[in-house]
């Protein structure tokens, strides 16, 4: 399991948000190899979007960058191991017409 093993690099989600995360990460990693980056992602993408309504994104890997824009309160970015999670709820963009000129 993750106890002890998960680092939180940041984040701004409330601490039971974040303690499903821990717990989803977990789980998927119970079911996938380290080197099943797409599926670990997809699992913890799905069930944040069952659990908090959708538009969640989930990067999972050992090397990236990232720089995104997030609803406040959904983002966390966490590591076990060598293996980096970004987890957060997109925000969308202001309509054009909103815009003032």
């Amino acid at each position: 399991m993750l106890e002890g093993k998960a680092v939180i690099e940041e984040t701004d989600m409330l601490q039971t948000m974040q303690e499903d995360a821990l717990e989803l990460a977990a789980k998927a990693l119970d079911f996938f190899d380290v080197t099943d980056a797409t599926e670990i992602a997809r699992v913890i993408k799905q069930e944040f979007d069952k659990m908090y309504g959708g538009g969640w994104q989930c990067i999972v890997g050992t090397d990236f960058e990232s720089f995104v824009t997030h609803c406040s309160g959904s983002f966390i970015h966490f590591c076990i191991g060598s293996l980096a999670i970004l987890l957060f709820r997109g925000s969308s963009a202001v309509p054009l017409n909103n815009i003032d000129d």
